[in-house]
């Protein structure tokens, strides 16, 4: 099942295809709760201390379980085990970067999309109908161009997830609600 979902500021905003919200959670920096996260093309640098890792534009990053993502400046890029090739624009007028905004498009246990707006990154979180926290690992492009990409593998579940994206001192900025019925 894939879902696209957007939020600007406290709005959330349904995207393209099911109708599926995601939101909450709590804990520190970005960390990959996977085991692959090298890049495929190029070698990347471990990840900086910051909660962030900087990416070179077209830079292909290994997801792990068969999905890749790449940032240009025209936005997030991304195949899966498919490998049908998919994008999420940040230039289209989509997403307000005046205020906190994110984005999510879910496939199975794969979830990802873009965060951004003036405030510093903390780290975006993916919660479960189960009350399993997963953190996500984020993604931008040299330069702080106000957006960023993140990514999560999550356990399965039959219910929707919620993402919340919080700034570098721990305030929550955006969430998208899980529907749990």
């Amino acid at each position: 099942m894939k879902k696209y979902l957007l939020a600007a500021g406290a709005a959330v905003t349904a995207a393209v295809a099911a109708a599926a919200l995601a939101a909450p959670a709590t804990a520190a920096p970005a960390q990959d709760t996977t085991s692959a996260s090298a890049s495929v093309a190029a070698p990347v640098s471990a990840a900086p201390s910051a909660a962030w890792r900087t990416v070179r534009s077209g830079e292909r990053v290994d997801a792990g379980g068969g999905y890749t993502l790449w940032l240009t400046r025209q936005g997030k890029y991304w195949t899966g085990p498919d490998g049908f090739e998919q994008f999420r624009s940040v230039v289209d007028g989509n997403l307000d970067l005046t205020r906190p905004a994110l984005s999510h498009q879910g496939e199975g246990t794969f979830h990802s999309g873009v965060y951004g707006g003036p405030e510093l990154p903390g780290r975006v979180e993916v919660t479960d109908a189960e009350g399993r926290v997963t953190r996500a690992t984020l993604l931008q492009l040299p330069g702080r161009p106000g957006w960023g990409v993140w990514y999560a593998h999550t356990a399965p579940s039959d219910h929707d997830v919620s993402v919340a994206f919080y700034a570098a001192d721990g305030r929550l900025l955006v969430e998208l609600p899980g529907i749990y019925a």
